[in-house]
């Protein structure tokens, strides 16, 4: 079967014609091996402070969110001496610190975990969750599975009820960041990611190109007002079973050029403004103080 066609066949088979589940990225994970440093490192880059942390003594681990307009950044750092975050500290110290995790929102958990079951995704038992935030006294409550590694690319994938909408974005101006544009993860297979994403995820995918010129052959996914950009090297010799891997993140800014003097003022490491590949674009590279997670600042429309 040619390879446009088996994408069609996927696509029509397990999500062209079903009513979406997935309502958008609740949040992404980022491991650090202190909470401290990491808001501290993190309310510079984003320009905006800490809306939420909590402490889960059981488990080991302290967290931290960020929210912006259409998603939410977690810090997650060990903390104490929890099973989690013994493992965590573990993959820290192997790995140092960057990306771990994604969760996908829901406003229906129970039928979505039903469905994705039925679609290979190997789902976890239903867990429930709640944190407490020691300086307000505010509490989340969630409830999340998580999809099988092996069924997913290898990246650990968490489905959630929409944890990250009860908390409303602290007012941030202009040199800050007020959404997340797009962030990418590389992959050997992109039959796999199609079928992944676009079929058992049932998210839209707005884009398939291959551009010589990049020698990348690119796919856009689109959830809840932000774009999943997944590549893969058309020179890459790799075994199409290997893992899936994290890129970076382009975080959106209204101001491009009083972002990058924020950043600049503060000591980071950033390139100069430049075209961006995407029309009317604008874009700067953070070179440092990101926890190693590479890192574009974009602002949409000519300055």
């Amino acid at each position: 079967m040619r390879s446009g066609a088996s994408k069609d066949w996927t696509l029509s088979c397990f999500g062209a014609h079903l009513a979406p589940m997935i309502t958008g990225i609740d949040h992404i994970v980022l491991v650090c091996p202190d909470l401290e440093g990491g808001i501290a490192a993190y309310e510079t880059l984003l320009g905006r402070p800490v809306d939420w942390r909590s402490v889960n003594d059981a488990d080991g681990t302290s967290t931290a969110l960020f929210r912006v307009e259409n998603t939410a950044l977690e810090l997650m750092a060990p903390h104490g001496h929890g099973p989690v975050g013994a493992r965590l500290a573990d993959i820290i110290a192997e790995n140092g610190p960057g990306l771990a995790s994604l969760a996908f929102s829901t406003a229906d958990l129970d039928e979505t975990h039903r469905v994705l079951g039925r679609r290979g995704l190997a789902p976890s038992d239903i867990t429930a969750g709640e944190g407490t935030d020691p300086r307000t006294g505010r509490a989340l409550h969630w409830r999340r599975f998580r999809c099988g590694d092996n069924a997913t690319g290898g990246l650990r994938t968490f489905v959630i009820t929409e944890r990250s909408k009860a908390i409303t974005p602290t007012g941030a101006g202009a040199a800050a960041v007020n959404a997340l544009d797009h962030f990418v993860i590389g992959t050997p297979n992109i039959e796999r990611a199609v079928a992944t994403y676009g079929g058992r995820l049932g998210l839209r995918l707005a884009l398939d190109r291959k551009e010589e010129r990049w020698n990348t052959h690119f796919l856009f996914f689109r959830t809840g007002d932000l774009t999943f950009e997944i590549v893969k090297r058309l020179d890459q010799d790799t075994d199409l079973s290997d893992p899936d891997r994290y890129y970076g993140i382009t975080w959106q800014t209204p101001d491009i050029d009083a972002a990058r003097a924020r950043l600049h003022g503060a000591g980071l490491d950033v390139s100069e403004v430049r075209t961006g590949r995407k029309p009317g674009s604008q874009v700067f590279t953070v070179r440092d103080g990101t926890l190693g997670v590479p890192t574009l600042f974009i602002a949409h429309g000519a300055r």
